[in-house]
């Protein structure tokens, strides 16, 4: 039996760095918002933290890069609540560095897994749920390496990125019939723990790289958040299909 608790959104990756800020705020808009990770004692803590906020909260526990594990999990949260209204694919990562010449296969399908297929494997299973929601909207994640190809051993990264580049636009046309919306957002450099470790070794690069936005800062979780809240509500009702650069300007250097 179904149990309709308003909108529901989706967020995977979403125990902590950009993923829990959009949790957060997707909850203060009224959304039920169900997180996703893989690490279940932070889980657990970030929904008491949102609770605490009063925010309909729930944690599931899979890894996005198991592709039985996600359709169950997503298709368990779908009949709960009858419905998804919004699902933002925002686990992934850069999964480690390697040049293609010593690149291993289990390397490049791990790096593909968790940025590509991931996104596959979710949107496909919440589709059902989705044409059931309203104002229904999928929020991928891709970034400048996409474009450009990355940094040195980023290559693979890039190619999964964009992959998601094409994907949302894909997915878009796929699924316009049904008044689903698909859009991404691209993070410029966001100061979150995933720069933890360059910054207490080398704060004087981490410093330099707001040198490279034409802002002068690096972006915050929250920066990600807005637009990802406004992409998800009906002041984005005639978007689709589109990527939007959440860097400060970053991608056009300076």
């Amino acid at each position: 039996m179904s149990i309709n608790k308003g909108k529901i959104a989706i967020v995977t990756g979403a125990t902590g760095g950009i993923g829990f800020e959009v949790a957060k705020r997707l909850g203060k808009d009224g959304f039920t918002v169900i997180i996703n990770g893989i690490f279940h004692e932070d889980g657990a803590k970030r929904v008491a933290e949102l609770k605490s906020e009063g925010i309909n909260a729930e944690y599931y526990g899979f890894d996005v890069t198991d592709e039985n594990a996600v359709t169950s999990n997503i298709k368990a949260i779908g009949n709960k609540y009858g419905k998804i209204d919004v699902l933002v694919n925002n686990a992934g990562g850069l999964g480690g560095r390697s040049r293609f010449e010593e690149m291993t296969t289990e390397f490049y399908r791990k790096v593909m897994a968790l940025n590509l297929d991931s996104v596959f494997f979710a949107s496909r299973a919440a589709i059902p749920f989705l044409k059931k929601g309203e104002n229904s909207t999928i929020i991928n994640y891709t970034s400048n390496a996409g474009w450009n190809a990355g940094g040195p051993g980023a290559g693979i990264y890039g190619t999964s990125k964009a992959g998601v580049h094409t994907i949302t636009r894909a997915l878009a046309k796929d699924l316009a019939e049904y008044g689903i919306r698909v859009n991404a957002v691209s993070p410029g450099t966001i100061d979150t723990p995933f720069h933890a470790q360059i910054k207490s070794t080398k704060p004087e690069v981490f410093a330099s790289w707001a040198k490279n936005i034409m802002l002068g800062r690096l972006g915050q979780p929250e920066d990600v958040a807005g637009v990802v809240s406004f992409l998800a509500s009906k002041d984005a009702a005639f978007l689709t299909a589109e990527t939007i650069q959440v860097g400060g300007g970053q991608a056009l250097g300076i």
